[in-house]
């Protein structure tokens, strides 16, 4: 048994700052994680971070543009949160080591960016996570906090009706270890891969939302699903909002920048209008045959060589590298694809969830922040300033508390449950099948735009796949690197979040942010104006509903 006061799951951006925090705070902090802190999926994040820093901005408009954005779906008492203190966790960032872009000054230099009123997303060119996780990681290594790399979240310990500790398999070896904490900190990403394509890394499979939701802690807005305006048809690679940030064009097959029709109503911020805006105008054109073989274009020619080559770089290499597209010499096609989950585990405003001892933060969570729809920028904001926050609560808590007595039972247990899997016998049936199966539904029914029979079909196909799933063999029967058995474990995982999100989205019968119902296409804030939760039960996920809370922004018709 190994133990310490806190422990992190996962090594991203959350992470990394939930623990240094932690740390600082004088807890014996470690982290777990399934890869090397800096190959978390925080380092694909490429446009930029948000915060009001700049003369003339305030912390009001930032949070106005996040109510907005998130379709009045969003908490604002934890946007007002978030708003009010990004200001010093990137002035702290800078003290670290991000190298953030100037401007002609010398000054801290800013790009537009979807749904804001004001130019305030820092950047650094368009690897700004991969910068931001480096310099976190140095930070982390200063400190010498414990990280046990290439370990999987397996199971969350309980007792008394508090998480207590983990189960974690290294990956290594194959060996199962019982981790005993006082608090657990939950920062495993997102679940992109629950949906196929995605421009989220194969890690990134929602480990963590899955196993407190199994452990009581309810799911909310999980219906709640962002797909980003440009990715790449082939495979899903992102292309930086950034881009547009920086004045690129949408355009559909006769050359129009189809974001001026009124019928978007996005006439004045056109390309720059909310994520949500923008990718159903994109679907539109091209379910209505004014796309280019199931894309659009994105336009960048006009910003010039320089432009591309500094700010852009990234991106003209994976246009380059995937599409044979050249930036500076021609429009890349791209389409709306699978990139974020606004939803997640239910918590509050420093991470706690209705489970002691649990917090969560990052992507994982849901305080709700994005509500409906994230801007751009958020997100990285999100991991940093709750990431902060969490440890710090999480640390609090520890140090009030004695470690539970546990015995070894429990990791028996879980060993057998490994083992029973391990021995199923060969039928056929392979988990990148299953997985290919679930991810092509889950986007096929539950993408830009859903209806009642595709969410229905959708739930019908995931309980095939469940079912299936319970004789599904693994084939490496080894015990070294088994990264047969890590994929099937997370499977079981993803199953349990797909049926989630595809009950809430059957269950929201508005149209809000993300959700587009066809069958239901307006607002409802009659009726919708608050989050879904999802509890899990033997019989699926049980459906109840919390308030918005409003501090001072009332819901208005969006306009961009």
């Amino acid at each position: 048994m190994i133990t310490h006061d806190v422990l992190v799951i996962g090594a991203g951006l959350a992470g990394l700052r939930a623990a240094l925090e932690a740390q600082w705070q004088g807890a014996d902090v470690a982290i777990i994680t399934k890869v090397h802190p800096v190959r978390s999926h925080s380092n694909a994040a490429q446009g930029g971070v948000n915060a009001a820093l700049e003369a003339g901005d305030s912390w009001e408009s930032h949070a106005y543009d996040t109510v907005k954005g998130s379709d009045y779906l969003g908490d604002q008492d934890a946007i007002e949160i978030c708003v009010r203190e990004a200001p010093q966790d990137i002035v702290e960032l800078e003290n670290m080591g991000v190298i953030f872009n100037r401007d002609e000054t010398g000054k801290l230099g800013t790009r537009n960016f979807g749904g804001a009123s004001f130019a305030r997303t820092y950047f650094v060119a368009d690897i700004t996570g991969q910068a931001m996780l480096h310099v976190m990681y140095e930070q982390l290594m200063k400190e010498q906090v414990r990280v046990y790399e290439e370990w999987f979240l397996t199971d969350l310990v309980m007792e008394d009706g508090a998480c207590v500790g983990v189960l974690a398999l290294e990956i290594r070896s194959g060996r199962l270890e019982l981790f005993r904490a006082k608090a657990v900190i939950l920062c495993t990403g997102g679940l992109g891969r629950v949906f196929e394509p995605s421009t989220n890394a194969l890690i990134c499979t929602g480990d963590g939302m899955a196993l407190a939701y199994r452990v009581g802690a309810p799911l909310m807005d999980m219906e709640m699903v962002q797909y980003h305006p440009t990715t790449l048809k082939s495979n899903g690679v992102l292309i930086t909002e950034g881009a547009r940030g920086e004045g690129a064009y949408l355009l559909n097959a006769s050359g129009d920048r189809f974001m001026s029709y009124e019928r978007y109503g996005a006439t004045n911020a056109m390309e720059l209008a909310s994520r949500d805006v923008v990718s159903r105008a994109e679907q539109t054109e091209i379910d209505e045959g004014r796309g280019i073989d199931g894309c659009v274009l994105l336009d960048c020619r006009h910003l010039g060589d320089e432009l591309i080559r500094t700010k852009l770089y990234q991106i003209w290499e994976l246009a380059l590298d995937i599409a044979n597209v050249d930036l500076t010499k021609e429009p890349v096609p791209i389409r709306p694809g699978m990139h974020y989950q606004m939803g997640g585990i239910k918590t509050d405003v420093i991470g706690a969830t209705s489970v002691p001892g649990l917090y969560a933060a990052g992507e994982t969570a849901c305080i709700s922040l994005h509500g409906g729809n994230r801007l751009g920028a958020n997100s990285l904001l999100e991991t940093i300033v709750f990431g902060r926050r969490s440890g710090a609560a999480a640390a609090e808590y520890a140090a009030a508390r004695d470690f539970a007595a546990l015995s070894d039972a429990k990791l028996r247990d879980e060993d057998a449950r490994i083992q029973q899997i391990m021995d199923r016998p060969a039928n056929g049936e392979r988990t990148a099948a299953l997985r290919l199966e679930m991810g092509q539904a889950m986007d096929r029914h539950v993408g830009v735009f859903r209806d009642e029979a595709g969410l229905q079909e959708v739930v019908d196909v995931l309980q095939g796949l469940k079912e299936r799933y319970k004789q599904l063999p693994v084939e490496n029967r080894g015990k070294v690197f088994n990264l047969d058995l890590v994929f099937h474990l997370e499977l079981e995982f993803m199953l349990d979040l797909a049926e989630v999100i595809a009950v809430s989205a059957l269950d929201r019968r508005e149209s809000r942010g993300a959700h587009s119902r066809t069958d239901y296409p307006e607002r409802n804030d009659d009726e919708w104006l608050k989050h879904t939760l999802a509890a899990w039960s033997a019989d699926g996920p049980q459906m109840s509903y919390l308030p918005v809370t409003i501090t001072r922004w009332k819901p208005e018709a969006r306009a961009y």
